[in-house]
C-alpha cells in the first residue's frame, strides 16, 4: 500500500534530504561544545554518516570508502559529513520521480543479498539518522552535554537549537 503521490516524490526526498544535513549537522555541533561527549554518542553520529555513504555506494554501484560503524574522530565526523552530505545533495539534484521505482541489488554488512527499491532506500536512510540522532540527544543529556534539537518540525520553522 503506498500512502504517498509518486508525481511529487523527489521534491519530497529533497526536503527529507535537506532535514537529514541540518540534523547531522546540529548533533556534530552539539558533540563538538559537550565538555565531555560521550564516546558512545560519537560512535553513533560516526554510524549514521557511515551507513549513509554505504548506501550511496549501493545506490551508485560502486564500492563503499569507510565502514558502516567507522572508528573516526569528532573532526573525521565533520570531513566523512562533508563528503557524505555533498554526494546526497549531487545525487538529489539530478533524482527524478521515474527513478525511485529502480530497484537496488545489494548486500548488507553480512553479507546477506537483497533488493530493495531507491524509494524505499531513501525513506530508510532518513528513518534511521532520526533514530540515532535520538540515541545520540539521550547520552548527550545523560553525560552533562546539551542535545540539538534535530526534529523534523525544528528544522521547517529553523528553530535556534
Amino acid at each position: 500500500m503506498r500512502f504517498h503521490n509518486e508525481a511529487n516524490m523527489s521534491t519530497i526526498y529533497d526536503r527529507l534530504f535537506a532535514h537529514l544535513i541540518w540534523a547531522d549537522d546540529q548533533a556534530l555541533e552539539a558533540l563538538r561544545s559537550a565538555p565531555d561527549a560521550d564516546r558512545a554518542a560519537l560512535k553513533l553520529l560516526a554510524h549514521i554518516l557511515g551507513s549513509d555513504e554505504a548506501w550511496l555506494a549501493r545506490i551508485e554501484e560502486r564500492p563503499k570508502r569507510v565502514p558502516v560503524w567507522p572508528e573516526i574522530t569528532l573532526g573525521e565526523c565533520a570531513t566523512l559529513a562533508a563528503e557524505v552530505h555533498a554526494r546526497l545533495r549531487t545525487f538529489l539534484e539530478s533524482l527524478e520521480d521515474a527513478a525511485l521505482t529502480r530497484v537496488i541489488r545489494y548486500r548488507n554488512t553480512a553479507g546477506d543479498e537483497f533488493e530493495s527499491s531507491l524509494d524505499d532506500i531513501l525513506t530508510h536512510m532518513a528513518l534511521h539518522g532520526a533514530y540515532h540522532r535520538g540515541q545520540i540527544a539521550m547520552l548527550l543529556r545523560q553525560s552533562g552535554g546539551t542535545p540539538a534539537v534535530t526534529d523534523y518540525i525544528a528544522f521547517t520553522r529553523r528553530a535556534p537549537t
